[in-house]
């Protein structure tokens, strides 16, 4: 069942944002290749999603050596508080909030209660219950205003970098200039063979905001690579919805 708990991890760190109303995708205009890295970073400020909840129901394609698998779940989400996730007919479910990951399994009356270091072991970054969702949502991994950061432009996108990148590992922002949204993050730890890279190939303006539409995940470590593509269908916001978890009696905890 290792298969299954992967799909759980991947499918919660990689959920997008959209909006009730029927969405299009985000044309190319004309793109402002002249900002600061100042000016960038504050214009991609203006673009964080506000909203309050979101349910959606999200296809998954999975895919690790030869293996590869597609599965649809539901997705719940009250943000800065809880991701929810729930396969067909609640066989499996997932609750991650700010401070405990938990998920069960009745396809082999398993559960997992504990925190974010399987997450982080599985992507190979420190990973928290904010940048889970500032992935989510679109948005930078670490917050942009919290370092001073060079831009150059390679093949048509901005690329932001820290001046003095970190002692541990290397990070990148690729930034589309028509909209100054994320269009991919990557960062790589060279000492471990590790390198993490999440790229938002298409976007979509909902209620007159852009987000993500299609989202591609891709954690390699050493010769071992997973990828998990992802397609949002059927979106509301701010609906009055509930997180109903309660782990089956009888089911056994398992180590991650």
């Amino acid at each position: 069942m290792k298969q299954t708990r992967k799909i759980i991890i991947i499918v919660v760190l990689s959920f997008a944002v959209f909006g009730c109303k029927p969405s299009k995708t985000v044309a190319e205009g004309d793109a402002n290749l002249k900002l600061s890295a100042r000016q960038l970073i504050k214009e991609n400020g203006k673009k964080s999603p506000e909203f309050n909840t979101l349910q959606s129901k999200l296809k998954i394609t999975y895919s690790e050596k030869d293996k590869k698998q597609s599965h649809t779940v539901s997705y719940r989400m009250k943000k800065d508080e809880v991701l929810w996730l729930s396969a067909t007919f609640g066989i499996i479910r997932a609750k991650i909030t700010p401070t405990s990951v938990a998920f069960y399994n009745k396809l082999d009356n398993t559960y997992f209660e504990g925190d974010f270091k399987y997450f982080s072991k599985l992507l190979g970054t420190e990973l928290d219950f904010q940048k889970i969702q500032n992935i989510i949502l679109g948005e930078a991994l670490y917050n942009l205003k919290d370092d001073s950061y060079k831009v150059s432009v390679h093949e048509g996108s901005y690329v932001l970098q820290p001046k003095n990148q970190r002692e541990l590992f290397e990070i990148f922002f690729l930034l589309n200039p028509s909209h100054y949204k994320i269009q991919s993050q990557q960062l790589t730890q060279f000492s471990e063979q590790r390198h993490l890279q999440i790229d938002y190939l298409a976007h979509q303006e909902v209620e007159k905001e852009v987000l993500p539409e299609h989202v591609k995940v891709i954690a390699v470590e050493g010769d071992k690579e997973l990828i998990a593509e992802l397609e949002f269908k059927s979106v509301s916001l701010n609906e009055d919805i509930r997180f109903p978890f309660k782990i089956p009696s009888g089911f056994k905890k398992i180590e991650l």
